[in-house]
């Protein structure tokens, strides 16, 4: 079921993301991480066979099953949920980057971690630019200060940032947190130790916004996979 979606979905998704870095006149290239969250491990394997590398999960918990049946070192695997600080010692054995450092003392944590376990970690910090209560991240005012603390914190790499855009069909407004996050990320570039490799935003419903305004990293569920399990 899973590989017949993939094999449908991909090659559309594909195209809308060159449609979109047409439009913005980009050539650079855009990584789809596939959000397998709720889907069983067959999904994983579905977009591993289309191709795809990176997967991305919501929880340490249902990561770890998956992990253990489709291998560790099969894929890059992506936390892309809220982390809760005493699941970061498990969390650290999984995961290749943490997408959704949304608070010092979560990085601080994340750091000592690695420092117990003589690791690094690499993560992007979480902003929540539209500012919406119901969402976690620094605020887009605190957002460089935050990526200079974080950044400084010892084994703990960032490679960038993430954030989830409005909750709403407006595109405008959609377009308009877009921009927004660009230009953070464009001047946290100036901040030292920050390593501009990722601008993670977008989701199904968004990512063509998403990357005209400068995204290389899309998280894609719905659109490959057709709606989440519950």
């Amino acid at each position: 079921m899973y590989s017949a979606k993939v094999r449908e979905n991909l090659p559309r998704v594909e195209e809308r993301i060159a449609g979109a870095l047409a439009r913005a006149g980009r050539s650079d290239p855009v990584e789809i991480v596939a959000v397998t969250k709720t889907h069983p491990a067959e999904a994983v394997h579905a977009a591993l066979a289309a191709g795809l590398r990176s997967i991305g999960e919501n929880r340490v918990q249902e990561l770890d099953a998956k992990v253990a049946e489709v291998g560790r070192d099969a894929a890059d695997w992506h936390l892309i949920g809220h982390l809760q600080r005493n699941k970061v010692r498990r969390a650290l054995a999984l995961f290749d980057l943490i997408e959704s450092i949304d608070s010092y003392r979560l990085a601080a944590e994340l750091s000592g971690e690695a420092e117990r376990q003589g690791r690094e970690v690499e993560g992007l910090v979480e902003i929540n630019v539209s500012g919406e209560p119901t969402k976690s991240g620094f605020s887009p005012e605190e957002a460089l200060d935050a990526v200079a603390a974080v950044a400084a914190l010892p084994r703990l790499h960032v490679r960038g940032l993430m954030t989830i855009g409005p909750l709403t069909d407006d595109r405008d407004t959609i377009r308009a947190a877009f921009v927004r996050m660009r230009r953070l990320y464009q001047d946290a570039r100036a901040v030292p130790g920050f390593d501009a490799r990722w601008l993670s935003m977008g989701m199904s419903g968004d990512f063509e916004v998403a990357v005209e305004e400068g995204s290389n990293l899309v998280r894609l569920g719905t659109a490959l996979f057709g709606e989440r399990l519950t």
